[in-house]
């Protein structure tokens, strides 16, 4: 589906199936790449472009939140992932995203550029 000038362009991406939870694929948009993730059953996509220096940010580690656990007198007790709330770490610098959300874990001023998902008849479709 093609639209006027300044308007979104829709691009199919392929099976929704091809998305695993807590996973994605990437994408080429016309002229944007574009990284499709699904995350507690939900499609979202977001430009393959970190707000640090540009990097391939769709193509890292995709991790828990990393979570320090405390004895009760405040000490370390331990460290681990919580997988119920996916980051997605970028490769080149290790900024991290919420991966629901695009909002960069550090410093919620920056957030991913976001695009709106849709499926039909199983297939996936990318707005840019």
């Amino acid at each position: 589906m093609v639209y006027s000038r300044g308007m979104p362009v829709e691009y199919h991406v392929g099976p929704q199936d091809l998305i695993p939870e807590q996973g994605g694929v990437l994408a080429v948009a016309g002229d944007v790449e574009v990284g499709i993730f699904r995350v507690d059953g939900e499609l979202r996509a977001y430009e393959n472009r970190c707000r640090h220096q540009g990097g391939p940010v769709c193509t890292g580690e995709i991790l828990g939140r990393y979570e320090a656990m405390l004895n009760p007198d405040g000490t370390l007790a331990g460290e681990r992932f919580v997988d119920s709330e996916p980051r997605l770490v970028c490769p080149w610098h290790g900024w991290e995203y919420d991966l629901s959300t695009g909002r960069c874990a550090a410093d919620r001023r920056y957030s991913l550029k976001r695009f709106d998902v849709s499926v039909r008849e199983g297939e996936v479709y990318v707005r840019v």
